[in-house]
Order: structure tokens, then C-alpha cells, then sequence
């Protein structure tokens, strides 16, 4: 039986690594969408699929980025 308070802890550059290849792949998909359809018009309702999921993928990966890249604050006894 493990212990209960056994922890694996993640090494913070592969989180950040992690962010990062959600920014490029909302970048990717956003990029390669424009030139297979040319269309590159945010407001048209036909593209409204595709510019979500790259608006999340974008979000989650600077929201990440920028979080895991404040440095941690040691609380001094």
C-alpha cells in the first residue's frame, strides 16, 4: 500500500514545456485553417468553430506560460 502522503512532483520546465506546445499548436491550427480555406476573417459565423478551439488552446498555453513563469515566493520563519 503507498504511503498518503507520497507526492510526484513534475519537473517545471516540462509544465512548461507543456504550455508552450499548447500556444504553438493553437498557433498551428490557426495558421494551417487560413491558408487551406483562406479564411482568415474572425467575424465570419462559419469559422466560429475552429477560432474556439484555438482561442482555448491559445488561452490555456499563455495563462500557463505565464503562471509557471512568476517565481515562487518562499514564505522566511
Amino acid at each position: 500500500m503507498p504511503e498518503e502522503n507520497a507526492e510526484f512532483r513534475i519537473p517545471k520546465k516540462v509544465i512548461m514545456a507543456g504550455y508552450a506546445a499548447l500556444l504553438a499548436l493553437g498557433l498551428m491550427i490557426y495558421i494551417s485553417w487560413g491558408l487551406m480555406y483562406g479564411s482568415w476573417n474572425v467575424f465570419d459565423r462559419s469559422n466560429l468553430g475552429i477560432y474556439s478551439v484555438t482561442v482555448v488552446l491559445c488561452g490555456f498555453g499563455l495563462v500557463g506560460l505565464v503562471l509557471y513563469s512568476l517565481k515562487d515566493e518562499q514564505p522566511q520563519n
